[in-house]
């Protein structure tokens, strides 16, 4: 299922701001990744920059796009997957955040982002955020309405280098004040021969820097999680096979564990 375009920025031939993979999936699962498109509306153009710019990891989560597939097919559940490249509107920032449209990232500057009047910020906003969180909060709301209530699992993917920094972690589980999920799947995790994973790295959920998981989950008391997948591991289709059977069997083991449904004490 795709949305329609809209909003006034897209025109025909622009991709959907979201698409909704696996909608009736069963899953007590509920997947989204506000990062998993890299495109730009025809009317922006490039945003100033050049195509192999708009490709490094400061454009899109690489990877998780196909990542999310295979884990939305195999554990049967629904996944939405942003459209646009977060250089045109960060669907992980809420829409005060100075961030929301970055004038610079990774000290790469966006020219097509700078000087922006409130009716262009509007336009982004409009056309892509709200129609993505609304995909996002119509499929959690279908899933509790069905009942049990799901599990929310955010999927994004980090860069292996950053600022000369060479990230060790295969997998990191970003989480705040709930440990009913990430707690567990890093556990789990941990179970399997070789790999590194950081708990709250290479970022930390605990500074209430994005967006999604705060709204959709945490203020829903849903059980959830952030998993970031360093993208040099998921970068090509054999990786995307590997970490997704990896990623498969470890899921379903957490998910099956009742515990992580029960609600907060």
């Amino acid at each position: 299922m795709k949305s329609e375009t809209g909003g006034g920025l897209l025109l025909p031939g622009d991709p959907p701001p979201f698409e909704v993979i696996n909608p009736e999936g069963r899953a007590r699962l509920v997947l989204f990744s506000d990062h998993a498109g890299r495109a730009v509306p025809q009317r922006l153009g490039t945003l100033g920059l050049k195509q192999d710019e708009l490709d490094q990891h400061i454009g899109w989560d690489i990877g998780i796009a196909k990542l999310a597939r295979k884990l939305a097919a195999a554990l049967d559940a629904p996944a939405v997957l942003a459209g646009y490249s977060r250089l045109v509107i960060d669907c992980n920032r809420r829409l005060d955040d100075p961030t929301s449209i970055a004038q610079e990232s990774d000290r790469i500057p966006v020219p097509g982002n700078r000087g922006l009047s409130g009716e262009e910020r509007k336009a982004r906003q409009d056309a892509i955020f709200r129609p993505y969180h609304a995909a996002v909060a119509a499929v959690i709301a279908r899933k509790r309405k069905q009942g049990p209530d799901p599990a929310i699992l955010s999927l994004h993917s980090f860069t292996p280098r950053m600022n000369g920094f060479a990230r060790p972690w295969h997998i990191g589980i970003l989480w705040n004040r709930d440990p009913r999920l990430p707690v567990p799947l890093m556990a789990r995790l941990m179970q399997e021969p070789g790999l590194v994973v950081g708990d709250n790295e290479p970022y930390s959920g605990k500074d209430e820097h994005g967006y999604s998981v705060i709204a959709h989950a945490e203020a829903q008391g849903l059980p959830h999680g952030l998993i970031e997948m360093r993208q040099d591991l998921i970068g090509d289709t054999a990786g995307v096979a590997r970490w997704a059977e990896t990623l498969i069997r470890v899921l379903r083991d957490v998910l099956a564990d009742e515990r992580v449904y029960q609600p907060r004490a």
